[in-house]
């Protein structure tokens, strides 16, 4: 009697891992969505555009980019979350990835259980930077005059709740200044309005503002890592210039709906890491201030766990809101 029951058992758990098994083995049979959470024109846009087209031709299937902007990446990344995990969707997300849970009250999914993690595509510094038509000449300057006035100096980032609205939040709290935020609906906007001079400071990733630097369209005032970046050797870091002791650091990975199947995700994993390793992909973006990851998925789960400890914390104690 025991055997039977064994058997049947056994029986069952094949009759459902072998749609799954066969499914992977399949994979890719149908075309694929890359979901961006944040409007075109940003790191995550152009990280997804560049491997897209590499993407595409080493799994035969086209393969999309998808912007669906809105609440800090945190539509998009619902999007993916509520697809069927049948390898046609996945989400390239930011760092506010792992500041919404905290952030965003009634959330539509579970950052760390509606996702399969695939990938941590890679870190960069942010930048403090003005326009060269103001009279700041080191973030030494703008906090001397956020401290004499406070909420005289606005600062723009990407939206309310990204690394850099939380750095600037707990850098004033722990030395005396306070800055009027205002927050964009991603990258693209940020960096229009940063060029045009519509906005006094803005804060982002080296990454999205590196052209500008270089162009001198933008004056990098310092850098948020604990060092001096390679890409920016003459920028002195925030904590040399008035902000002690910070070190933060923007961040992109990629996910895919939880219960994905492994092979999948596995698949997935070793393509995107294929594409970033291109030379013509990996220079540009190196050279932009990324510094490659490329982690296999328990890395990227581990990870985004302590981001969603490390910056809730940030957001409790601050009481920072999705509309501050």
């Amino acid at each position: 009697m025991k055997t039977k029951t064994v058997l049947a058992a056994l029986a069952a758990a094949c009759s459902i891992a072998a749609p799954l098994a066969a499914q992977a083995q399949a994979w890719p049979s149908q075309p694929i969505r890359l979901v961006v959470p944040f409007p075109p024109g940003g790191t995550t846009d152009q990280i997804a555009r560049h491997v897209q087209p590499h993407l595409q031709q080493a799994l035969g299937v086209q393969v999309l980019v998808e912007n669906r902007a809105g609440a800090s990446g945190a539509i998009g990344t619902a999007v993916v979350a509520k697809s069927p995990p049948d390898g046609t969707t996945f989400a390239v997300v930011f760092d506010t990835h792992g500041v919404n849970p905290s952030l965003i009250p009634n959330m539509q999914f579970d950052t760390l259980n509606d996702l399969a993690p695939v990938m941590l595509v890679g870190k960069s510094p942010m930048v403090f930077t003005t326009h060269p038509s103001t009279a700041y000449r080191t973030l030494g300057d703008v906090l001397a005059a956020a401290k004499a006035k406070p909420d005289s100096v606005g600062y723009g980032t990407i939206g309310s709740g990204s690394l850099a609205h939380l750095v600037v939040t707990m850098g004033g709290k722990q030395n005396g200044f306070t800055m009027t935020h205002v927050p964009y609906k991603g990258g693209g906007p940020l960096t229009t309005d940063s060029v045009a001079g519509h906005v006094p400071v803005s804060i982002a990733t080296v990454a999205l503002f590196a052209p500008h630097i270089q162009s001198g369209k933008l004056r990098a005032l310092a850098v948020t890592s604990a060092k001096r970046f390679p890409n920016l050797p003459d920028v002195p870091t925030a904590s040399e210039s008035g902000m002690p002791g910070l070190d933060a650091e923007a961040w992109w990975g990629v996910f895919a709906p939880a219960k994905t199947p492994a092979a999948i995700v596995a698949r997935m994993n070793a393509e995107f890491a294929n594409a970033l390793k291109n030379p013509g992909v990996n220079e540009k973006l190196v050279s932009q201030g990324v510094v490659m990851s490329l982690s296999q998925p328990p890395e990227l789960a581990k990870f985004v766990a302590n981001e969603v400890e490390r910056w809730g914390k940030v957001v409790r104690e601050n009481k920072i809101t999705a509309g501050n």
